[in-house]
């Protein structure tokens, strides 16, 4: 895959893969014999990019178990304290793919540095907070710091390890995202009770001059290139973007499930915003994402999937907590204690699939995780609630440990084969089509859940219409997953016919 090439007008396809490959190896052989690199250095600088990667998916988690003690200390509703969580999460949205884009072009080490230092300060803003705006401005600040450390993360395990190890790399921060994500809730759970709710921001900050410390230390020095010194930052196609994915976002977010008037006339402001987006790339001298990108198939069918499956894994998240209480009657405690055995599935089933997949080819593994995530979706829509709890957590189990192969895979086969100068805008769209399928996930899967629910009010539906609900969403689950098995076979399909030619 080459999914970085819009300026071979004077090669031919064989030429330019010849030049792709003497320039990867040349790269290798870089990383191979840098002093920095040594076996240890190499170690060092993964577990600064690891804890890059806890940090940013911790703050995703650990602010939503303190939304109730926030609405107290501040006398605000819950509408007002959602934007804490809401703040972060836009914030890395709009701006995941500037971020990659800016690295590319002004050097990624120095970006991070400065992405990791502006987390670390506003974690300790947050901690510190006196009222609820300066708290959610200074939520904005992390995610924004957050959006840094994710897009440049992944770019930079290519930088740290030989192409033949691309795929343990991703394997290892795929298991520290699923730390953070599982950890978030219960860290805070912990640390609102035995200390206060400014404990869960705090608590970043320790660990985020740490990962400075090792990120300074051990990442490799930037190498600028001819073409990225010539580059310029895509201001106008930055601005629509960011503006366009803050409206889609918005549009799938507000409402807490019903979809009305504001979240229509938003969409159509998104959608408006992706036709002015196209035009202003199409005429940038240095856009901001090339269009042209997209005529890889590779690529392309890479981004689509990881929004499918995204989608489907949200799902897991918005039915579950209604499920087990609802239908199995598991108190809070047993509930969260339940929801959590997926990401540990995913954190330990990660690195061992980064290693699979450098020795089995990564596309042979993204199939694997997919078919895996569809018959565990297939299991978990035919399970009758009188198999209880471990009915329930079986089939959840092999759908999470499917997604982590599916996304280790599908992240190496993307990142291995990236071109040097465009590692930080594709890592940035990798995790954006993450993040927009989790956000279309909440949404649309929690709607059809509602509807198969057939109730208006799926917090007082009775035990039998819940586990409906489940059923029939994880049935249109396991439809998403054959399609996103459809694309897999049909970029292929366009790869062999485009190396044909």
């Amino acid at each position: 895959m080459s999914p970085h090439s819009d300026s071979s007008h004077g090669d031919g396809p064989h030429q330019q893969r010849e030049q792709e490959q003497e320039q990867q190896q040349q790269q290798d052989e870089a990383i191979a014999s840098s002093p920095e690199r040594t076996p240890s250095g190499a170690r060092w600088a993964l577990a600064g990019l690891s804890l890059s990667i806890l940090l940013s998916s911790l703050g995703t988690s650990i602010a939503n178990v303190a939304l109730p003690t926030l609405a107290q200390a501040f006398s605000a509703s819950f509408q007002q304290v959602q934007w804490i969580v809401l703040a972060y999460l836009l914030a890395i949205t709009t701006l995941i793919v500037s971020a990659g884009r800016l690295g590319d072009i002004i050097g990624r080490r120095r970006l991070l540095l400065a992405g990791i230092a502006l987390f670390t300060a506003a974690s300790v803003l947050c901690g510190l907070a006196p009222t609820l705006w300066l708290l959610i401005a200074a939520r904005a600040a992390q995610g924004l710091g957050a959006a840094i450390m994710m897009a440049l993360t992944m770019a930079f395990a290519g930088e740290t390890v030989p192409k033949g190890k691309t795929g343990s790399a991703m394997g290892l921060l795929g298991t520290m995202s699923a730390i953070g994500t599982a950890l978030g809730p219960s860290l805070g759970g912990v640390l609102i009770s035995g200390l206060s709710w400014r404990a869960i921001f705090l608590v970043s900050a320790p660990l985020g001059i740490l990962t400075l410390v090792l990120a300074h230390r051990h990442l490799p020095v930037d190498r600028r290139s001819p073409e990225t010194g010539r580059a310029r930052f895509d201001h106008v196609g930055t601005l629509l973007l960011a503006l366009t994915l803050a409206a889609y976002a918005l549009a799938m977010t507000m409402g807490r499930g019903s979809f009305g008037s504001l979240n229509i006339a938003l969409l159509l402001a998104a959608a408006f915003g992706i036709g002015l987006f196209v035009r202003a790339e199409a005429r940038a001298a240095s856009p901001l994402i090339r269009l042209a990108m997209f005529r890889d198939p590779a690529l392309s069918a890479s981004l689509a999937m990881s929004a499918l499956v995204s989608t489907v894994m949200m799902a897991t998240l918005v039915v579950g907590p209604f499920y087990l209480s609802r239908t199995l009657g598991l108190a809070e405690a047993f509930v969260g204690l339940v929801l959590s055995v997926g990401p540990l599935v995913a954190a330990l089933t990660s690195a061992p699939a980064g290693r699979v997949a450098d020795r089995f080819g990564a596309q042979r593994m993204t199939v694997v995780g997919l078919i895996a995530m569809a018959a565990g979706s297939l299991i978990l829509s035919m399970t009758p609630t009188t198999l209880g709890i471990a009915g329930y957590i079986a089939p959840i189990a092999v759908i999470t440990a499917g997604y982590a192969v599916f996304q280790t895979a599908n992240n190496t086969a993307v990142m291995a084969d990236v071109r040097p100068d465009q590692r930080g805008v594709v890592s940035g769209m990798l995790n954006l089509s993450r993040n927009l399928g989790l956000i279309t996930g909440a949404s649309v899967m929690g709607a059809v859940f509602a509807l198969a629910s057939a109730t208006s009010d799926v917090t007082t539906a009775r035990p039998e219409a819940v586990a409906t609900g489940m059923r029939i969403t994880f049935a249109v689950a396991s439809v998403l997953i054959v399609f996103a098995l459809g694309i897999v076979a049909g970029g292929r399909a366009l790869s062999r016919r485009d190396s044909s030619d």
